[in-house]
């Protein structure tokens, strides 16, 4: 096992996965890239273009989501984008900038400002602490 590097500084790794190879939890000594993704959606790939990041790299899943960012882990502008692993076009954008403020749509259809909050939308937390 290779020794574990922060988020910005994991070379990516070109090589082709297929979505039941992408892992559960993060891989911290390297990225995968979404040009790598072979069913990589079309709304993935263009992810971080309007915020100058076009290089796009799995985080991990969250219960059937796949978790994509462009941008870096933070200081600056990211947008991540969960899909569906069952659905590949089922998907769900949070904007985060780079003065910690965000804001995205989850699963429920209720708008967050908390990247935090968005996520727990995505595993269905949120549904069951708010009873929506």
């Amino acid at each position: 096992m290779s020794r574990a590097l922060p988020a910005d500084e994991r070379p990516f790794d070109p090589t082709p996965v297929h979505t039941d190879d992408l892992p559960a939890t993060p891989i911290r000594d390297r990225n995968i890239p979404a040009t790598a993704w072979v069913e990589a959606p079309p709304a993935l790939l263009g992810l971080g273009d309007d915020i100058d990041h076009p290089q796009i790299a799995y985080k991990r899943r969250l219960g059937p989501w796949l978790l994509w960012r462009a941008g870096p882990a933070r200081g600056a502008d990211a947008r991540y984008l969960a899909i569906d692993a069952n659905d590949l076009g089922r998907h769900f954008a949070f904007r985060l900038y780079a003065d910690g403020t965000g804001s995205g749509i989850g699963p429920s259809g209720e708008t967050h400002e908390r990247f935090r909050t968005w996520k727990e939308d995505l595993v269905g937390k949120h549904r069951a602490s708010t009873g929506k």
